[in-house]
This record gives structure tokens, C-alpha cells and sequence, in this order.
């Protein structure tokens, strides 16, 4: 637990990542602000709703409350889900509004969410890593608006980093997919299959690499950033995920089968091998994912 309480501001608070996020932060003894557009009286915490595609809803929600902290997970969090114009301009215009609020206003620390898709797997077009496992130094070859919009997030927050230097502690995550406590009990993850769907037929999840993230790990590990931000390179990009695959077979068969492409950057991985490094965060961090679908699924 950190010594310093800090006021944390998280955006998109309500969904599956914010919420744990939120309890992670509290458990830590800070104190989490809830913005969402959606309303939520059940919240154990002071909630605001607010719509922060609108730059005025941003800038209120940053000066009501005069966070230490922001994290900026509000997102329209699913590729496809809707046109692909209405994804890229809503998510580029809720995180350009966050950080420009949260630069004008004041806060000192800002920590946005990215998505491991600014990598580019699953393209229709083809597709293969530079090597294995990914880390954040790989290429990034977005084909779709929601991964473009997510790599044009870690880019705005880079160009505040730019403009403001160390004066503001900017950082930015790419949580792998991200799996709620209750979905471990058959619950329809965020894809509207269950965790054991994807087990069962490895094709579903081979297209993001077998990628994926327990919620609560992802609560500590924005607990861990958000307190450390001041003492590490300003502008720095994370991947945050298991260290594991979501899959039974060995990691390497499963790929050589599923996305030949990468066969040969797989062969030499352990059967267990989680395809994105977390070794950044462990690094930086001093992070660890506690959870993993072989203790957790019931």
C-alpha cells in the first residue's frame, strides 16, 4: 500500500476493466472517482455521470474533483462493434478531451488505456510477428478503426509528454483481453463467449494470440503505475497481460495450427508461454499477475 492517498479519477468506471480498477485503487487506500456515461447509484464511491466525448463534460469532471491521478479507460471497447467512423472519432475525441482537461487543469499523473491490437494480428490481409513473444518495442500495423484509434491515443498522450515535459507524468497501458472475476464462473466475456468456449475451440482465441488479462490484475497493475508514474521515463507504453496463454495445447502447436504465419517466431516458446511479454512491467513495476485461467476457471 502506498503511503501517499492520492485522488484517482477513472474514466469509464462502470465497465468490466474499470471496475476492478476502482476496487484495486480503494484496496490500496486511494480514492477512487468514478466518470462514466453511464449512471451508477450502487457505486461505493463518489460517481459523476458524464459524457466526455463533450470537451466541456471533461474539463467539469477534472475541475469538480481535482484528481492527483487520471486514468482514461472510457472507450467503445469492442472492433466492429460499431461503424467504424463512430469508433475511431469517439475514441479519439474521449481521450484527446481527458488529456487536454487534465493538462489545462492541473493533474499531474495521466495514465490512458491502449489495446494490444495496435500490433495488428488478426488482418484478413495476412499477418505476422517480427518475433515472439511481442513486447512493446514491435512494430505497430493497425487495420481497423478501433486499433487505429488506439495507437492515435498512445500518440496524443506522447504528444503531451512532448509538450509539457516532466512537469506531467504520462503513461499508457495495452491491457490483453480482459476476463471480470465472474466470467471464470461461465459468465460471457466481453465477446459474448465464456472463457471455456474459447478453451474448448482454441480457433476463437488464436486470432489475438491466446491474449488475456485477469481484471483484478489489471486493478493492481494501474494501482502500481499510477503510484510510480513520478519516478519512471515520462511517456512510457506497457503491455499488461497473463503469463500465460488462453489455451490448452502448447502454445506452439496451437499457433503453428491456428496462424501459421507465426509458426516459426512460436516453435522455440515454452508450452506455457504467454504470447505478449509482461517483462516491461515487471521491470519497471515490480508487477506480477496473480491469476491464471488454470487456478481461476471453475
Amino acid at each position: 500500500m502506498s503511503e501517499e492517498k492520492l485522488r484517482v479519477l477513472v474514466t469509464g468506471a462502470t465497465g468490466r476493466l474499470g471496475r476492478s480498477v476502482t476496487a484495486a485503487l480503494a484496496a490500496a487506500g486511494h480514492e477512487p472517482v468514478s466518470v462514466d456515461v453511464v449512471a451508477d447509484p450502487d457505486s461505493p464511491w463518489e460517481h459523476l455521470p458524464a459524457d466526455l466525448t463533450h470537451a466541456g463534460d471533461a474539463y467539469a469532471a477534472i475541475a469538480r474533483y481535482r484528481p492527483d491521478a487520471v486514468v482514461h479507460l472510457a472507450a467503445l471497447a469492442v472492433p466492429f462493434s460499431r461503424p467504424e467512423h463512430t469508433l475511431y472519432t469517439t475514441n479519439t475525441a474521449l481521450a484527446f478531451n481527458v488529456l487536454q482537461a487534465s493538462v489545462d487543469l492541473g493533474v499531474r499523473r495521466v495514465a490512458v488505456a491502449s489495446s494490444p491490437t495496435v500490433i495488428g494480428y488478426g488482418n484478413p490481409a495476412g499477418w505476422a510477428p517480427s518475433y515472439l513473444p511481442l513486447d512493446e518495442d514491435h512494430p505497430t500495423a493497425p487495420w481497423n478503426a478501433y486499433s487505429l484509434s488506439k495507437l492515435a491515443v498512445e500518440q496524443a498522450m506522447g504528444m503531451f509528454a512532448t509538450r509539457r515535459g516532466d512537469h506531467v507524468r504520462f503513461a499508457a497501458f495495452r491491457p490483453c483481453f480482459v476476463v471480470a472475476p465472474e466470467d471464470w464462473a461461465g459468465a460471457p466475456t466481453q465477446d459474448g463467449r465464456t472463457i471455456g468456449e474459447r478453451l474448448e475451440r482454441p480457433e476463437i482465441g488464436a486470432v489475438s494470440l491466446f491474449n488475456y488479462l485477469d481484471a483484478r490484475d489489471a486493478g493492481t497493475f494501474v494501482t502500481r503505475l499510477v503510484e510510480q508514474l513520478p519516478g519512471l521515463p515520462n511517456g512510457e507504453v506497457f503491455f499488461v497481460g497473463a503469463d500465460d496463454g488462453l489455451v490448452r495445447e502448447p502454445v506452439a502447436d496451437a499457433i503453428a495450427t491456428h496462424v501459421p504465419a507465426a509458426a516459426d517466431a512460436a516453435a522455440t516458446l515454452a508450452a506455457a508461454s504467454p504470447l505478449f511479454s509482461n517483462a516491461k512491467a515487471k521491470r519497471l513495476l515490480g508487477w506480477s499477475p496473480e491469476h491464471s485461467w488454470r487456478t481461476e476457471l471453475t
